[in-house]
């Protein structure tokens, strides 16, 4: 080529290229050419190290198959008590202590008052679940009752008082009851209605804004006549009936008409406790109102 020709590289230029390209194969291959006289550091590890690794990955691994039933995932609520112990003589913070909420505590000492004088009369109180029943039962204890001389007591007979049927009371009967006005005999019809009817006089303090002061004055005035309850027929019924009824939401409601489909109907009402919505609590207050 001439000096000319517009692809003509002179010598000197050809030097500075020769370098350039030298110079950039060098810093590309040096550090391979020292990776490979450098002996390769030996990591161990020890048993206990292998093992905690892999309960974590198993962790890990059952975390994320199941996380979207993890909320479902039944906790440990209720504990048993450290020591033999009278019910009568519990505090509110030792019941919750137990695993019950500071309202249910409060409720407790509110029966415990009038004094509680057996495990029937624990069991009675509502908030105390068949769960947490069966690890105190063996814990407690009560006080002697007093022997009674009937030679001196002095006997009255009481007045019978025909009770009211809660159940089929109308407003103006419920506002004519000591302790319950206007505003109280409205919200127990509103929650009856819910509900279907009362199978127990303790869903009375389910109404809203019910004192215990108002219930202990209303309860011996009312008895529960359980005829008129009405029924979830479960082979028959759609999810938006059984979203209504307060002791279910709209999860749980979708769960059991689901597995109704899947199998064509129930014949058992315990079979809703397949579902992982439905704990052993939801179930035992709802077996008054299941039907098939």
């Amino acid at each position: 080529m001439t000096p000319e020709d517009p692809l003509y590289i002179s010598k000197r230029n050809r030097r500075g290229l020769a370098v350039l390209i030298a110079l950039c194969l060098l810093i590309i291959f040096t550090p391979r050419i020292l990776m490979f006289f450098e002996h390769p550091e030996t990591i161990t590890f020890s048993s206990e190290e292998i093992t905690a690794f892999k309960k974590k990955h198993r962790y890990k691994k059952r975390y994320f198959s199941n996380r979207s039933y993890q909320k479902y995932e039944k906790k440990e609520r209720f504990h048993a008590p450290p020591q033999k112990f009278n019910p009568n003589e519990y505090s509110k913070e030792q019941w919750m202590n137990l695993g019950l909420s500071e309202k249910q505590a409060a409720i407790v000492l509110k029966f415990s008052k009038n004094g509680l004088r057996s495990n029937d009369d624990l069991k009675r109180i509502f908030v105390i679940s068949d769960e947490l029943f069966a690890l105190i039962k063996d814990s407690t204890y009560y006080p002697e009752r007093p022997k009674i001389d009937y030679e001196s007591k002095k006997v009255v007979e009481e007045k019978v008082i025909e009770k009211l049927n809660i159940n089929s009371a109308s407003i103006e009967q419920l506002e004519s009851l000591k302790g319950i006005g206007p505003f109280f005999a409205k919200q127990i019809i509103k929650y009856r209605d819910q509900l279907g009817g009362f199978a127990k006089k303790e869903q009375i303090l389910e109404v809203w804004k019910m004192t215990i002061e108002s219930y202990e004055t209303l309860t011996p005035q009312i008895e529960i006549n359980k005829s008129g309850i009405k029924k979830l027929n479960l082979n028959t019924i759609t999810v938006e009936e059984l979203n209504a009824h307060p002791y279910l939401n709209w999860s749980q409601a979708n769960s059991i008409v689901k597995m109704r489909m899947q199998r064509t109907k129930f014949n058992d009402v315990n079979e809703i406790k397949e579902s992982k919505l439905i704990d052993e609590e939801t179930f035992e207050k709802l077996i008054p109102y299941l039907s098939l």
